[in-house]
């Protein structure tokens, strides 16, 4: 695996609960798509601690003065869930980042130079779909330390082509497994997203 990948597991405890939510098979659909907003609102926040661009200012409060902490406005963030299912981990991220422009069609044609891209993506097993999309990304010039990819679980097969094909990327994640199943699913997993979560009337909320 390529050094340049950096994969974070934030070892919160909410995070592994939301995580065990997910895996554990009598968990209902209603629950599930829970679980999933919610590792997407945990996962993003810790991914934005050291990417989000930022600014101090010196302010005035209503007794006196303060250094404060000011996120750049003029920097885009620019959101790519993975549909459908990616959606899930957006609804929840959404919450973190009420400003960014989501992209619901795939990756746009035109990114802007400075925009930071994030990636919502259910699970990655071989890797193969996530990396078509990074390397659409890539022939726009958007390299990895512009990208977030957000993951609720991961294989180490994924992992491996993912390191080797893209440089400087950083992937946020609640769990890393190590195999695959004869069919391609993560062993142990969290099963089928699209099978396990409630049908939306509109996936585009």
């Amino acid at each position: 695996m390529a050094m340049s990948l950096r994969v974070v597991v934030p070892p919160h405890p909410l995070i592994g609960h939301w995580l065990t939510m997910l895996r554990h098979q009598e968990t209902p659909p209603a629950l599930y798509a829970t679980a999933m907003q919610e590792l997407g609102r945990w996962l993003t926040y810790e991914a934005l601690r050291d990417w989000l661009p930022h600014r101090q200012e010196r302010i005035c409060t209503p007794d006196g003065e303060c250094d404060g902490t000011v996120v750049e406005s003029g920097v885009p963030l620019l959101v790519v869930p993975v549909l459908p299912a990616g959606l899930e981990l957006w609804h929840g991220a959404r919450t973190v980042l009420p400003e960014a422009t989501i992209c619901l069609d795939g990756v746009p044609n035109d990114v802007e130079s400075n925009a930071g891209v994030i990636l919502f993506v259910d699970q990655i097993t071989d890797g193969i779909g996530v990396l078509n999309l990074l390397q659409q990304l890539q022939s726009q010039g958007v390299d990895g330390r512009r990208i977030r990819l957000i993951t609720a679980l991961c294989a180490s097969p994924g992992l491996k082509l993912l390191g080797e094909e893209v440089p400087d990327l950083t992937l946020h994640t609640a769990c890393i497994d190590e195999g695959l199943t004869a069919a391609g699913a993560i062993l142990p997993g969290i099963g089928d997203p699209l099978r396990r979560l409630p049908f939306r009337m509109s996936s585009h909320d």
